[in-house]
């Protein structure tokens, strides 16, 4: 009975401490990461003063977004790490990195990943999609 206890708690903590979120709005910016040799500090990200230095392939390996979403770490915290973005219309799915923060109590993807996912337009059309995210390893330790 005991490690039965125990392993429900485990299961529980382990549930709690997911950090994924659904039906969440997602709407997009312009952060031009291409042509501005994706260089954080000419967009004016918050996290550019803990990643402005990181390598070229570090930047550019995701996608960018913002982040000020229900769930998971906030300010500096949330800074770099990744998230697996679903688009909950049509199921499309984007691992993009955190290099922003944003007010809008969602993600606010760069316009390049927020058309990747919309295959249908029709968040261009509403101006946002509705999307479930998941806090992903980026796999970059080698960086």
């Amino acid at each position: 009975m005991a490690s039965y206890v125990a392993a429900t708690l485990l299961c529980l903590v382990a549930a709690a401490s997911a950090q994924e979120a659904a039906d969440v709005r997602a709407t997009y910016h312009y952060y031009y990461p291409e042509e501005n040799n994706w260089d954080l500090m000419a967009v004016g990200a918050y996290c550019s003063t803990w990643d402005a230095d990181k390598s070229l392939e570090w930047r550019a390996r995701y996608g960018w977004t913002a982040f000020c979403g229900p769930v998971g770490p906030t300010g500096r915290d949330a800074c770099g790490r990744c998230l697996l973005v679903t688009n909950t219309a049509t199921g499309v799915q984007t691992t993009v990195r955190i290099v922003d923060q944003c007010g809008n109590g969602g993600l606010d993807l760069d316009w390049e990943v927020f058309s990747r996912i919309d295959t249908d337009g029709s968040g261009y059309e509403n101006g946002h999609l509705m999307v479930d995210y998941e806090f992903v390893d980026c796999g970059d330790s080698s960086f």
